[in-house]
């Protein structure tokens, strides 16, 4: 599909006024107020959706407590079946939905938007198929008392989630909250809030009323207004350190179970005998370059030996200089956009600022183009600085864009300092062909997930969650949606009394 031809075919996607979904019905925000959604592609306005506020939480959280007694009581099966049926509806929806996430958030489609509605499938039938593994145990203390405990829901679980994956990171908490038997109010990013939109329009054509409810807003007004509101019983979101740190604060204040999946700067480490094809795409993989670098697992700190430093940073910069950036929506790009003009100027900055760092090598991109196509949106090119220090803020900041820090390491205790040596621990990635060394690294990393040899995504069944600063809690399975959505309640029964 060519640029003109994807063009051409994008005037469906003008969505005009996109709607919250309250109490089962679709409802623009109490005062009337609104937020344009612009594509990142070309700076044009998508759309608008409600400027959802503390009315309109208060609303969502109240329909939503209303509706918990009926669904939580509803069998699991129940509830699991009805998952199925919405996965069944959105599969054919795919194609539909797909180029709309890549509109207003600027991910390529056939790299990463298509992959990413797929995932949405596949989790709700994943979930769907653990909906009765809420189990309890019994303890045999002796034959006159019955000793077991429960799984019970928590209630209203409030959740926030960023514009970067929105409708995976939805999907993540939509389908484990409902399954388990809570309800649930979803707080979309405002820069990409309408496939999210799309895909609960579908969702709720088999919900019961107020089971799901999605607000549209700011962080600073509906976020708050949610993450504050006491008759919610959980929070869980998935953002910046720095908005976790509020949302935490928000939840101490009334003493709430709270999970956060936050930033990351995430280290790769190379090893001398893996100056491979192979690895090098491996590693682009695992810098999230198709995604312009703005995941939270972006293993964008690469450490690599310096036996083979300059042979493989050659090699990296010779694949990436051959990637196509270009409109998000044309099958031909390998890379998108920045989402919007805040985080292109933030990117930018911090690219400035490594240029000007005495010793480093500028190997491929640097600031963005002043002249031709990409200048008509938030285009970034692939960027890698090598012979980087650690301590220098570009490796040590989540800068959340194309842009990767090369490191030299001489021995192995070494490297695992320098990767250790941060706030962060969500992930890590080891590339050798030596088992030995892989597992002693894999195991001395301090992140929640480390991956040996391959570099790509999350995969449903992995409990994935960060250490250090980069979060609380787990997501993407079975153990992680009882740990973040049920509470355990003991039951004891003497037989005769």
């Amino acid at each position: 599909m060519t640029t003109q031809q994807t063009t051409a075919s994008l005037s469906e996607y003008h969505v005009g006024d996109a709607q919250m979904l309250i109490a089962g019905e679709w409802t623009e925000a109490a005062d009337g107020r609104w937020i344009d959604v612009e594509s990142p592609r070309d700076r044009t306005v998508l759309g608008r959706v409600p400027r959802g506020g503390a009315e309109d939480v208060e609303k969502a959280v109240a329909a939503a407590a209303r509706a918990f007694p009926g669904w939580r009581d509803l069998r699991p099966r129940d509830r699991g079946d009805l998952f199925r049926r919405i996965a069944d509806a959105l599969e054919p929806e795919q194609e539909h939905i797909a180029p709309l996430l890549s509109l207003e958030n600027g991910n390529a489609i056939r790299t990463q938007s298509r992959g990413e509605m797929q995932f949405v499938v596949d989790a709700f039938r994943y979930f769907a198929g653990v909906a009765g593994e809420a189990k309890g145990e019994s303890i045999p203390l002796n034959s006159l008392v019955l000793d077991y405990s429960r799984r019970e829901p928590l209630g209203v679980v409030g959740a926030i989630v960023p514009w970067n994956a929105p409708l995976m990171l939805s999907a993540l908490k939509i389908a484990p909250a409902l399954v388990t038997g809570n309800t649930l109010v979803l707080k979309l990013a405002e820069d990409a809030p309408l496939a999210v939109l799309a895909v609960a329009r579908i969702c709720q054509e088999y919900l019961p009323d107020g089971v799901l409810n999605v607000i549209s807003g700011y962080g600073t007004e509906a976020g708050e207004a949610l993450t504050s509101h006491p008759a919610v019983a959980k929070l869980s979101f998935t953002g910046s350190t720095a908005v976790g740190r509020r949302v935490m604060e928000k939840g101490a204040e009334r003493i709430v179970p709270v999970s956060l999946e936050l930033g990351g700067k995430s280290p790769q480490i190379v090893f001398p005998d893996a100056d491979e094809d192979w690895v090098v795409d491996g590693t682009i993989s695992g810098m999230r370059f198709f995604r312009q670098g703005q995941s939270c697992t972006a293993g964008s700190r690469l450490f690599v030996h310096e036996h083979v430093f300059d042979s493989f940073v050659d090699k990296l910069v010779d694949r990436l200089s051959k990637l196509v950036v270009g409109d998000p929506v044309d099958e031909a790009s390998d890379m998108g956009t920045i989402v919007n003009g805040r985080q292109f100027d933030r990117v930018s900055q911090y690219i400035a600022e490594g240029i000007e760092q005495p010793g480093v090598d500028l190997a491929l991109g640097g600031l963005p183009p002043v002249e031709g196509p990409l200048t008509q949106g938030w285009f970034h090119r692939p960027t890698v600085f090598a012979n980087v220090s650690n301590s220098w803020r570009i490796a040590a900041e989540e800068i959340f864009g194309p842009v990767v820090c090369a490191i030299p390491w001489r021995d192995e205790a070494e490297v695992i300092r320098m990767a250790n040596d941060t706030h962060y621990g969500l992930a890590g990635f080891v590339w050798t062909h030596d088992l030995g060394a892989a597992l002693r690294t894999a195991h001395a990393l301090e992140a929640g997930w480390v991956q040996v040899n391959q570099g790509g995504g999350q995969v449903l069944g992995q409990s994935y969650g960060g250490f250090k600063q980069s979060g609380i809690g787990r997501e993407f399975s079975l153990e992680g949606m009882l740990d973040s959505y049920t509470q355990r309640k003991h039951v004891s029964v003497h037989l005769e009394r």
